[in-house]
């Protein structure tokens, strides 16, 4: 009789679809090495719990530290 298995389909990569970007946009200088959500992560530590426990206002200071570090990363923040 017949075999119960169904094939799968085959997915064959299109050459219309472009390549996916890394979720950041590329920096003038170098392209980052990872995205942007992985980057430093120390600091996007510190400034979560201070914004959290004290408000976005209060915490500029760890914000700003955040964001040289993005851009130390390659990333245009």
């Amino acid at each position: 009789m017949g075999s119960s298995e169904v094939p799968l389909p085959v997915v064959v990569p299109s050459p219309e679809i472009p390549a996916v970007n890394e979720g950041s946009a590329p920096a003038s200088d170098s392209k980052p090495k990872k995205k942007i959500c992985c980057a430093c992560p120390d600091t996007k530590r510190l400034r979560d719990e201070c914004i959290v426990e004290h408000g976005e206002s209060a915490c500029t200071k760890w914000i700003e530290a955040h964001k040289r570090c993005l851009r130390a990363e390659g990333f245009n923040v």
